[in-house]
């Protein structure tokens, strides 16, 4: 039997994972889903909460949102990291954008899903061997959607603010007003 300082995978018998998400509904049917699937499940609503149930349990996987009530999971990819090097970490977001996703990976994180994800996706991204990379996407973003998640990633990094990003996009600002208070394109 491997350990996981050998490989850098968690051993096969080790199935406690952290799962941290503020929405209470999804929490609780994804937390369900996964004890379904033989996973030892501990969750989390928030930055604080997800901190103090790591350095006690030291999960072999863990599952975050992007955005939490008190910080954000791209935090806690390090932190998991250093307490647990072999650690296989997703992302999920409901606001998804490019940078975020590159900055959840470059991170230590696996993969980066948007919500809400299917449980199986979350399982094949957790359980991919070793450094392999996902499976090409069956239906990739339209040029709407790239379109559309270019300006999301503009607008954060202006700190959310509408005429600075407009500026910076060389767009009239009450069209960006109007793309920010759409949905995003499928």
């Amino acid at each position: 039997m491997t350990t996981e300082t050998e490989t850098g995978a968690p051993p096969a018998a080790d199935r406690t994972l952290l799962l941290v998400d503020d929405d209470n509904a999804f929490r609780q049917r994804l937390g369900l889903t996964l004890e379904r699937r033989g996973y030892t499940v501990a969750a989390a609503s928030s930055v604080a909460e997800a901190r103090g149930i790591a350095a006690e349990l030291k999960p072999a996987y863990a599952v975050l949102d992007m955005r939490l009530g008190d910080g954000n999971g791209l935090d806690l990819v390090g932190e998991l990291r250093a307490l647990r090097p072999g650690i296989r970490i997703v992302m999920l977001t409901g606001y998804g954008n490019l940078a975020t996703a590159v900055a959840a990976v470059k991170a230590g994180a696996v993969d980066y899903l948007p919500k809400p994800a299917d449980p199986d996706a979350i399982l094949n991204a957790l359980l991919a061997p070793g450094e392999a990379k996902p499976a090409p996407p069956e239906e990739p973003m339209s040029a709407d959607r790239v379109k559309w998640e270019h300006i999301q990633r503009v607008y954060e990094l202006c700190d959310r603010n509408v005429s600075e990003t407009a500026r910076r996009l060389k767009m009239h600002r009450r069209t960006l007003q109007r793309i920010l208070s759409k949905r995003s394109p499928r």
